[in-house]
């Protein structure tokens, strides 16, 4: 158990099921040609996993002195776990997860892609041990990781598929993941701000320079809000655009229901929010919004097979 906190288990499966998601419950539900047999979709999954993993372990090996303050009941490093094991399994994920991309990238005949797994595992090191303590850029660089979990099953699944008869089809498939991939890193860049306040006498102690150690806890929280606004008005404009106009009401009702109003709960919230506890609780908000958020994308099928059974 003490190995599952330390890669934290829950996100690694929460990453899984939404690539899974987007592959059987939309992609596969399109008549379009696919790059990736199934055992070979689940190779990238695993390979995402394992980095995500690595990730994670190097950041709780990074970040001991100050999930001592903030977080001590997740503090793994020390409690049964050492650094010196911890560096181990960092390394043999990495190692796997990076092998594991290579030879997946082999098969498909883009041995260049493999770049990209290598790419993914440098940004997490650098993440953990020095783009953390800079103000917005850290936030930046884990909200963008997460955009690319989404933005790679296009990469591996549709561009190797993509001939000159079907360019324009397969271009609508990614632009349709390149706009949950936006959305991905819109909620997960402003669940970042918010994490930096829930966590800032820690992050104070270190001497890292996050946003609200450097402008203060009151004025982060507004620029956490304002950036909120923003995924908030373009889904409000998304769904009348591309749900509500193509009587597509189940979906309507439900990204209304499950994706703007808990958005619009942050926004009302995050003016009162004082206390760690707070600022806790609407980091939690923001996770539940992302999660439905992608989920939107089962209702979305689900949506037009009723239609079409109706028609």
């Amino acid at each position: 158990m003490k190995y599952l906190k330390l890669i934290r288990y829950k996100n690694l499966l929460m990453l899984a099921f939404m690539q899974v998601l987007f592959r059987y419950a939309f992609l596969k539900q399109q008549d379009i040609p696919l790059a990736l047999a199934d055992w070979q979709y689940g190779l990238l999954v695993l390979s995402t996993v394992l980095l995500a993993a690595a990730g994670y372990v190097i950041n709780n090996i990074y970040d001991v002195a100050t999930d001592t303050i903030n977080k001590p009941q997740d503090v793994v490093i020390g409690k049964g776990v050492s650094e010196t094991a911890a560096f181990n399994i960092y390394i043999g994920l990495n190692v796997a997860g990076v092998a594991v991309g290579f030879v997946l990238a082999n098969i498909i005949l883009r041995p260049t892609f493999a770049s990209l797994f290598i790419l993914i595992a440098s940004l997490l090191y650098f993440y953990a041990t020095t783009l953390k303590s800079i103000m917005i850029l850290g936030n930046f660089v884990v909200a963008a990781l997460l955009a690319v979990s989404v933005l790679i099953i296009g990469v591996f699944d549709l561009f190797p598929a993509t001939t000159l008869e079907n360019k324009a089809q397969m271009a609508s498939f990614f632009s349709i993941l390149t706009d949950y991939a936006l959305f991905a890193f819109m909620i997960n860049f402003v669940r970042e701000i918010v994490k930096d306040i829930e966590d800032m006498d820690g992050d104070y102690n270190q001497g890292m320079n996050t946003l609200p150690i450097a402008i203060g806890k009151g004025r982060a929280s507004k620029i956490a809000l304002g950036f909120a606004i923003i995924p908030f008005i373009l889904c409000l404009l998304y769904i009348n655009k591309y749900f509500f106009e193509n009587n597509l009401l189940i979906v309507t009702f439900y990204t209304f229901a499950f994706v703007l109003a808990p958005l619009l709960y942050f926004i009302v919230k995050i003016f009162s929010a004082k206390t760690k506890n707070d600022f806790h609780h609407l980091s939690t908000v923001l996770k539940l919004i992302l999660f439905f958020g992608i989920l939107s994308i089962l209702i979305i099928s689900l949506n037009h097979q009723y239609l079409q059974n109706h028609a």
